[in-house]
């Protein structure tokens, strides 16, 4: 498929107002370890293509946010 090929016309163009809210986000570090999995969950992760380390980090992040947020949610008297 070319560039020109692609319908861009269901996505609305980026205008000031949408850079004046935006913010650059650099993921921190990455540090190489081993991990144990189940052997079922493994396979579903590989089974479903290329990158499922990426998508294990994804699946961490999801919850160690969640978390994160649950907490401080809980430390304001919200939780």
């Amino acid at each position: 498929m070319k560039d020109e090929d692609i319908d861009y016309s269901d996505i609305p163009e980026l205008d000031a107002a949408f850079f004046a809210t935006a913010r650059v986000v650099v993921p921190p570090g990455k540090k190489q370890v081993t991990v144990r999995l189940d052997k079922d969950v493994l396979a579903w992760l590989k089974a479903q293509g290329r990158g499922y380390q990426t998508r294990i980090n994804a699946i961490l992040r999801a919850y160690y946010e969640a978390q994160v947020s649950r907490s401080t949610r809980s430390r304001r008297g919200q939780g």
